[in-house]
């Protein structure tokens, strides 16, 4: 395959562009802290809280319609042994910023947060909320090679690079572009790659089907043509499966730091919520191209094109598939649009996972626990190291598989399992604390582990119900990760409701008390007139969950 010019320099302008928008919107951001009280922190992380709401929709929805969403979802539909019942992916985010909007928004809002994991901090301390932020990082730190591949995959097509080169050079140009601003150059550029992202997918979605290569789709969607209908169909077995994965990609996003940023960020908690529910609608509109492609591609006899036989999945080369279905069956000028509107979703999310990473890690681990009297100067470049050793990490987790889909599954299934009970307990239950947090976070992480995972190879030890062996593999039929996430989340709140009963009726002495149960009471009543107090440049306030269960 020779080098495509024009996919080439459609890439190097949309790179140029992103890259100038992200340095403008790193002078204003400075020129921003230097003009107002707000903690340079917030400044950073938030855009000092100015994020208004046409704003607040582009970037909300361009950190979830990123490479792993169109491409992965074009992969799953084309995939014989997926189809479109397992790419729901649009469906499932639109599910999961209506709940967003509706319970998570305001708490969290309303409180003035940094990050999603403050209010562990204001209840649980700095040290127990240091070691929970863990796994919000690796979260992003595992998304991040899911948006790699996607983009690694096109530029292969464009470049007729090795796909580990590619990857290697998007991570660069990923890294790069992060370590030049803060959310405000992540919320600006987002509104141009959005708005290329949307132009460029309808542009190519008509131009796809017009291709007069492959047979009808509403043919192939239930019939096996070149390859099993992309439809697809459930087995009795994969009912539980099916509902599980379907469960995690809807809520288990509702714990990861990607999304309270965007809420945080906004002007208002009214603007935060309308945010949502715009961006849950525009996401269900724009995941109509990427299946449409998909189903073509799946229809499509390929012998009759200049890509010729055999076939993507034959060779292997599945995630590829919507770069390659651009390639040979639409016009050069379309196909250009098309890889711009990949590399734009692409920066749009990597940038995102980048800096989410980085806050959580600079905010409540490094910050809080780490090094307390850290210097504005000392977290930037903390920051700063921190992008770059992220994207690193989820860099070199791409050797361990090609899939998009299943990266990002896995970061959802770790909020989901583990962090998504911590935080329902945190925000709605008074009677949680640090001993049953502690408990939720063991109960979670160990069965989720005994539960096995083929991506990293961990074999399984907890049979559930359905287990069966499979070409010498275990593989689990089970809703797995719901059980594990409602196993934490009684957990969580049982032990929690034990641990208060045990201090506060003087069963155990006060002194083995390590997470001061008794004292949390007090601790945990709003301030006067509910308003903001600062402590450490950090904005605070007195936690106020939406349910009383103390005993």
């Amino acid at each position: 395959m020779a080098l495509n010019i024009p996919g080439l320099v459609m890439v190097v302008v949309f790179y140029i562009l992103v890259l100038g928008i992200g340095v403008w919107a790193s002078v204003r951001s400075k020129r921003t802290e230097g003009e107002t009280q707000g903690a340079w922190i917030e400044t950073a992380f938030l855009a000092n809280r100015r994020v208004n709401l046409a704003v607040g929709i582009f970037t909300m929805t361009a950190t979830w319609v990123g490479g792993a969403f169109i491409v992965g979802i074009a992969e799953s539909v084309y995939n014989p042994t997926k189809g479109l019942i397992w790419a729901l992916v649009p469906l499932q985010e639109a599910i999961s910023f209506v709940i967003g909007g509706l319970f998570f928004t305001k708490p969290m809002r309303d409180k003035n947060y940094i990050t999603m994991m403050d209010p562990f901090q204001k209840k649980y301390g700095k040290v127990l909320t240091g070691l929970l932020a863990i796994i919000p990082v690796i979260t992003e730190v595992v998304w991040v090679p899911a948006t790699l591949i996607s983009l690694g995959a096109t530029i292969s097509v464009i470049l007729d690079l090795s796909f580990t080169v590619c990857v290697w050079i998007s991570s660069a140009v990923a890294v790069v572009y992060t370590v030049v601003g803060g959310l405000y150059s992540v919320a600006y550029t987002d509104v141009i790659q959005l708005s290329l992202v949307f132009c460029s997918l309808w542009l190519c979605a008509p131009f796809v089907l017009a291709s007069d290569t492959y047979t009808d789709i509403t043919q192939t969607a239930f019939n096996h043509t070149f390859q099993a209908p992309w439809i697809n169909h459930l087995d009795p077995d994969e009912v539980w499966r099916w509902t599980d994965h379907f469960l995690v990609m809807s809520v288990g996003n509702l714990a990861c730091q990607d999304f309270h940023q965007r809420t945080l960020s906004s002007s208002s908690t009214a603007t935060a919520r309308i945010i949502c529910f715009a961006a849950a609608g525009i996401v269900m509109l724009l995941g109509i191209p990427p299946v449409l492609i998909g189903a073509v591609a799946a229809s499509t006899d390929w012998n009759l094109t200049s890509y010729g036989s055999p076939s993507p999945y034959e060779r292997g080369q599945t995630s590829m598939v919507l770069p390659i279905a651009l390639l040979h069956l639409t016009p050069t000028y379309v196909f250009v649009f098309g890889i711009g509107a990949i590399a734009a979703a692409v920066m749009s999310s990597a940038d995102s996972f980048l800096l989410s990473a980085t806050s959580i890690f600079t905010t409540n681990i490094y910050k809080n626990v780490i090094r307390s009297q850290a210097s504005d100067k000392e977290l930037q470049w903390v920051i700063r190291i921190c992008v770059v050793v992220v994207g690193l990490l989820g860099t070199s987790l791409t050797v361990l598989d090609n899939s998009v889909m299943a990266f990002w599954i896995l970061g959802s299934d770790l909020t989901y399992t583990i962090m998504l009970p911590q935080l329902i307990c945190v925000l709605f239950f008074e009677v949680s604390n640090g001993y049953g947090a502690v408990t939720g976070y063991l109960v979670a992480l160990v069965m989720r582990v005994l539960c096995g995972e083929p991506i990293f190879g961990l074999p399984v030890v907890l049979h559930f119900p359905g287990c069966t062996l499979e070409d010498g593999v275990y593989v689990q039929r089970s809703p797995i990760k719901t059980i594990c996430m409602v196993s934490a989340l009684v957990s969580i709140l049982l032990f929690s409701y034990l641990a208060s009963l045990l201090f506060n009726k003087g069963i155990l002495p006060e002194r083995w008390d390590v997470f001061k149960v008794k004292s949390q009471r007090s601790t945990t009543q709003p301030m006067d007139d509910d308003k903001t107090y600062v402590q450490n440049g950090i904005d605070r306030l007195a936690l106020e969950p939406m349910l009383d269960t103390r005993c």
